[in-house]
């Protein structure tokens, strides 16, 4: 690796801006170290969009890359439940790792410095996946900061002795209480549950929730009111909500207003949602993608996240998030683009609660992304997604 001194004549999205820019848009930045040492206006025309390093909010690197043994779903949600429990019943910790270790690999060479797993935790003993996960984390350190969620089904924390023991192993294990919700009998008390967990043992929570496109699913609306009621603002994520897609303009803003109450940290996962929640008897309209628009007006900046790579939730894809951007931009029609760039760096730092929440400032930790992309209208093409990635102030490689 090489150790630039400086990045001349690069723009930095107005979120991700740290310092004062008056009305600058082009900036030379120097680096000493491991740490951005200066930034100021530059004269010359733009060469490059430069980012914090990126931050995957909501992953499954237990499960990707097994699509080919476990088959792909093909817009089924409860199908690909069912042939990734199948699936996981031949899990081995060798195998565990192969996979984790190949996305860890090419999520940091694509420029990804923090990144958020959920671990399938189907009951109440830890799964062999967290023994993997806590030993990579370790290998990971002061590359990817590895953070895991423990993705339970919402109705085994129905059992008292089930919960109780989750959210031990969560806690000793320094991870975040999770479960997946959809339309739950009884969701109300079973979301309490969950609730009284977090508390009791100190912990935050990220929920699978409303991830159909059935417009009595208000699984979001319970856990805002929760976490107000419970006085937890800001300590919970939500992932998918699709269903607040299908609901009227009211029920949907109603309940935006009350995650904004609640600061619900909102991720948003394009790829597997397009796939899963669209129409497979003919071309889909409906396009599984939740309110990104509508909660960015009500205060909410959401993330937008990996999700599923190669499984049977979603056969295709990789660890890239300016890929994941791009069909973020175009599924939700979010412009300018250049506007969002804070749903894969600021945003979802925030939602894992880093230490740097992204924004580029004088002082701030010279892990960094450069994109080729010289405007807005770049950022989606090949050209435009080419990038130097530095960590620590220092070149990793041209990514093409």
């Amino acid at each position: 690796m090489t150790a630039p001194s400086k990045l001349e004549a690069v723009r930095i999205p107005a979120r991700l801006r740290g310092f004062p820019a008056g009305e600058a848009e082009v900036f030379d930045v120097t680096l000493s170290g491991a740490q951005v040492e200066a930034i100021v206006p530059s004269c010359q025309p733009a060469r490059g969009t430069l980012l914090s390093a990126m931050v995957d909010a909501h992953a499954h690197i237990d499960k990707n890359y097994t699509v080919r043994e476990a088959g792909a779903a093909e817009g089924n949600l409860f199908a690909a439940i069912e042939r990734m429990a199948a699936h996981r019943a031949r899990w081995t910790a060798q195998s565990l790792r192969t996979r984790m270790l190949r996305a860890l690999d090419e999520a940091w060479r694509a420029g990804t410095r923090a990144l958020r797993t959920h671990l399938d935790w189907g009951g109440a003993e830890a799964p062999v996946s967290l023994a993997v996960l806590e030993q990579l984390r370790d290998e990971w350190r002061g590359r990817i900061e590895l953070q895991f969620v423990a993705l339970a089904p919402l109705d085994l924390f129905a059992e008292a002795d089930a919960g109780e023991r989750i959210a031990q192993a969560v806690r000793r294990a320094g991870g975040v209480l999770g479960a997946f919700v959809y339309r739950n009998d009884g969701i109300v008390h079973k979301l309490g549950r969950v609730f009284d967990l977090a508390q009791q043992h100190r912990l935050t929570l990220d929920f699978h929730v409303d991830e159909g496109l059935d417009v009595e699913a208000t699984g979001l609306r319970t856990i805002a009111q929760l976490t107000i009621a419970r006085g937890l603002q800001g300590r919970v994520a939500c992932g998918h909500a699709c269903s607040l897609s299908v609901q009227d303009d009211a029920a949907a803003n109603d309940t935006l207003a009350l995650c904004a109450q609640a600061g619900i940290h909102l991720i948003a996962l394009p790829s597997t949602n397009l796939y899963l929640q669209g129409a497979w008897d003919r071309t889909p309209v409906q396009r599984g993608i939740t309110r990104l628009r509508e909660a960015a007006a009500h205060g909410l900046r959401p993330s937008l996240a990996t999700d599923n790579v190669q499984d049977a939730f979603y056969p295709y894809g990789g660890y890239d998030l300016v890929e994941t951007f791009g069909l973020g931009v175009q599924m939700a029609h979010l412009a300018p683009a250049a506007d969002w760039l804070d749903a894969i760096t600021v945003s979802p730092a925030r939602a894992l609660g880093l230490a740097w929440d992204g924004r580029i400032a004088p002082g701030c930790p010279a892990d960094l992304v450069l994109l080729a992309a010289t405007d807005e209208y770049e950022l989606l093409d090949p050209h435009g997604r080419r990038r130097t990635v530095i960590r620590a102030g220092r070149t990793l490689e041209n990514i093409p």
